[in-house]
C-alpha cells in the first residue's frame, strides 16, 4: 500500500495546537489569579475563564489530530498494513482527511479515538462506558460522537465535489465511507447504522472483503487516482 500524507500541514497543526494549549493555561491562570486577588474585576475573571477552557478545547482537539502519536493516521496506516500495492491512502492531501482508493473503491474513513460503547439505536449515535475519566471527557474535553451522519454526508459532498470538476462523470465511481475507532478499549453495536463502524483491527479484512466485490473498474481507479494530489 502506498501512503501519500501532508507531513508539513501535520507538524504545523501539532505546533499550533502545542501554541493553544499554552496560550490556554496562561489565560486560565490568569483568570485564577483576578478571582483571588482582584475580586472587584469579576467579570474580567470570568471571561478569561470561559476562553482559556474554550481554548483548552481547541487545543485538545488539534493534540489528539495531530500532536499525539501513534496520531489518527498512523494507526490507519498500521491497520491496513499489508494491502496490496495497488491501494493509496492520502492523509491531509485530499478534500477529505484520510481517503483510501484501491481494488475495493473509494473510502473516505473517518477515525475517532473514543473508548467505551459506541451504539446506534433508533438513528442515534451515543457512547458510554470508559470510566470515570472518559465520562469526564466527553462532558468537558470534547470527546463526545457528535453526528457522525452530518460529518459522513459532509465528507462525501466534499470530494464528489472535487472529482467532478475533474473527471468526466462516466469515471467517478461510487463514493463510501467508514467510521473507525483506532482506541483498543472499544465495543460497537451498531449493526443498523447507516455507514460501517468498524474496530480497526477489523479494517484491513473489511477492505479486503469489499474488494472481492470488484466495486471499482480500473478504468475508474486509474482516472481518481490521477485525479487527486500526491
Amino acid at each position: 500500500m502506498k501512503i501519500i500524507k501532508n507531513e508539513a500541514r501535520i507538524k504545523r497543526n501539532a505546533q499550533i495546537g502545542s501554541w493553544i494549549s499554552l496560550a490556554a493555561m496562561a489565560v486560565l491562570g490568569l483568570g485564577m489569579y483576578i478571582s483571588f486577588t482582584r475580586t472587584e474585576l469579576i467579570t474580567v475573571s470570568l471571561t478569561a475563564l470561559i476562553v482559556g477552557f474554550a481554548l483548552t478545547q481547541v487545543g485538545m482537539y488539534m493534540g489528539n489530530k495531530y500532536g499525539r502519536s501513534p496520531r489518527p493516521d498512523e494507526k490507519l496506516d498500521a491497520g491496513l498494513k499489508g494491502l496490496p500495492n495497488e491501494y493509496v491512502i492520502y492523509h491531509y492531501t485530499t478534500p477529505v482527511s484520510h481517503l483510501l482508493v484501491g481494488p475495493a473503491g473509494v473510502w473516505v474513513i473517518l477515525p475517532y479515538h473514543q473508548r467505551g460503547q459506541v451504539t446506534f439505536k433508533k438513528n442515534r449515535w451515543s457512547i458510554s462506558g470508559g470510566g470515570f475519566m472518559q465520562a469526564y471527557m466527553r462532558i468537558f474535553g470534547q470527546e463526545g460522537l457528535g453526528r457522525p451522519d452530518h460529518e459522513v454526508e459532509g465528507e462525501i459532498a466534499t470530494l464528489k465535489k472535487y472529482l467532478n470538476k475533474q473527471l468526466d462523470e462516466s469515471n467517478i465511481p461510487e463514493i463510501n465511507a467508514l467510521m473507525v475507532f483506532i482506541n483498543d478499549g472499544i465495543e460497537i453495536e451498531a449493526e443498523e447504522a447507516p455507514v460501517p463502524a468498524l474496530k480497526i483491527k477489523q479494517l484491513k479484512e473489511f477492505i479486503r472483503q469489499k474488494a472481492r466485490g470488484k466495486p471499482i473498474s480500473q478504468t475508474q481507479l486509474t482516472a481518481v487516482k490521477a485525479a487527486l494530489p500526491e
